[in-house]
């Protein structure tokens, strides 16, 4: 019963009401859209940062933790916040990505009004969707703006990341043009 709660859940904000109107899935529409972000990027971001395989799909997964660079991932928002607020007091908050779009806690801290504000999946995404915008703005470039996103220094690093981001997204786009969910 749990399982499948969980995975209600997750598809809720990833394949709500499959349809080809409603991809990427509105919760990611509205916070790409606020940002002035396509949804496909924001989305592809979230695959790329927290997504967890759940029946055979890649599906972002909102209450996941990087902790000192191991990902966990929690049944609920309830014992992921517990688990950050540990991490936090066990390492410097650079160690600590949060949520769908693994927010760092260190640097972006400051956007929310705690820290497990960072694993409510809206705020997350509003967040991600600003900060790939701020990003996209220094680099004219939805390829380069994710590397910046993932590493803002660069580097092999960045580069990697772009690469999977970009397989990310032409998945998604191909996807999303013959109306199926990725």
């Amino acid at each position: 019963m749990a399982t499948s709660r969980l995975i209600a859940i997750a598809l809720l904000l990833t394949v709500h009401a499959v349809r080809a109107d409603e991809l990427p899935p509105p919760a990611y529409q509205l916070a790409a859209h606020d940002a002035n972000v396509p949804s496909t990027v924001l989305f592809a971001i979230a695959l790329q940062e927290s997504g967890a395989r759940l029946r055979g799909r890649l599906l972002p997964w909102p209450w996941t933790l990087n902790i000192a660079g191991s990902p966990y991932r929690f049944a609920n928002r309830q014992t992921a916040c517990h688990a950050l607020l540990q991490a936090l007091a066990r390492y410097d908050a650079k160690r600590v990505d949060a949520g769908l779009g693994q927010i760092n806690l260190g640097y972006h801290g400051q956007h929310f009004s705690s820290p497990c504000e960072a694993l409510e999946p809206y705020r997350n995404l509003a967040v991600t969707a600003a900060l790939l915008q701020q990003h996209h703005a220094a680099t004219g470039d939805w390829v380069s703006a994710a590397g910046r996103y993932h590493r803002p220094a660069g580097g092999t690093p960045a580069a990697r990341y772009r690469a999977g981001f970009s397989q990310q997204l032409e998945r998604l786009q191909i996807s999303f043009k013959q109306g199926t969910p990725p």
